[in-house]
């Protein structure tokens, strides 16, 4: 049992630790009528060290994209925000590359009792933390082209006449950093996306008509059971929707369990780090089924689907 256990932990630190994949998604959301496809790459919670070769080359294997999205959680240790603008050049869209930041851009990571993990942490604790890189990080990605969305909206330009999205962005949720005041929707007849690092607001945004969220920080488990799934998410989330894409109302929620972990839990079990591709399209038109007028009864056939 020692033995399973060991190769377990060696697995999950020497293979599935680096067994980076590209995940691929079609979603027919765009207004019906809209121009070509479009594509988001989606990528998250890189965590990036200083000289992550692997990394680094990984990101700059992933085919280029319209729209790039990087949902926070950048940096893995203070002094490597130099590495993580280097290593994002490479993907950046080809309409528009935007990013938040998470608690592991604006805080140093540090040692922590993963069974905090399993309890409830005391609202209103704070934990006496270095600070960490987030504004040099921001001005170097932004001198980059990056769009930095803290807590604002406005309209990108996707490069079609008649076809910008309203698009919002939330600072990390997770320590109560978002202001969800701006995220009320100006254009419901545009295509809307949402960019925030943790998901907890999904709900919140899908009933304020947002058509696509995409965020990150759960890291989908990081160690996911059979039958069981993941067995932490740090987020109010259910477990069960940790990572990937579901559905909320009308609103797509995708995501990513991210690409990187804590240097202090450098581990994943049946839980790879991954990128998405989300292949963006038109919706089907919806034929109205013709109405039939009888002696003043109304009958139906019977017997049939930016500039910021």
């Amino acid at each position: 049992m020692l033995a399973a256990g060991l190769l377990c932990v060696a697995y999950g630190i020497l293979i599935e630790h680096h067994w980076y994949r590209l995940r691929r998604y079609r979603l027919d959301i765009l207004p019906t009528g809209a121009p070509a496809p479009l594509s988001v790459l989606h990528v998250s919670d890189l965590h990036f060290l200083r000289r992550d070769r692997r990394l680094k080359e990984f990101l700059a294997s992933l085919p280029p994209a319209d729209v790039t999205v990087a949902t926070g959680d950048l940096v893995g240790e203070p002094e490597a925000f130099r590495d993580v603008a280097l290593a994002l050049r490479p993907i950046r869209g080809r309409v528009a590359s935007l990013f938040v930041l998470g608690s592991n851009d604006y805080y140093a990571p540090r040692p922590l009792n993963y069974l905090r993990y399993f309890r409830h942490r005391r609202i209103g604790r704070r934990r006496l933390v270095r600070r960490g890189p987030a504004a040099e990080l921001v001005a170097l990605l932004e001198a980059d082209g990056w769009r930095h969305l803290r807590n604002v909206r406005g309209e990108l330009d996707v490069g079609e006449p008649g076809s910008a999205w309203e698009v919002v962005g939330l600072d990390d949720p997770h320590i109560h950093r978002a202001d969800l005041r701006v995220a009320g929707r100006r254009a419901p007849g545009q295509f809307g996306m949402a960019v925030v690092h943790s998901p907890d607001p999904a709900p919140e945004l899908a009933a304020l008509g947002w058509d696509l969220m995409v965020s990150g920080h759960t890291h989908g488990g990081q160690v996911r059971l059979p039958v069981v799934g993941a067995l932490v998410t740090n987020s109010h989330m259910p477990r069960r929707i940790a990572a990937g894409l579901i559905r909320l109302g009308r609103m797509r929620l995708h995501t990513s369990p991210g690409l990187g972990t804590s240097k202090y839990a450098p581990f994943r079990f049946l839980c790879r780090p991954e990128a998405a591709i989300l292949e963006l399209r038109p919706a089907p038109a919806v034929e109205e089924e013709p109405v039939h007028l009888r002696a003043g009864r109304v009958r139906r056939p019977t017997g049939r689907g930016a500039a910021w």
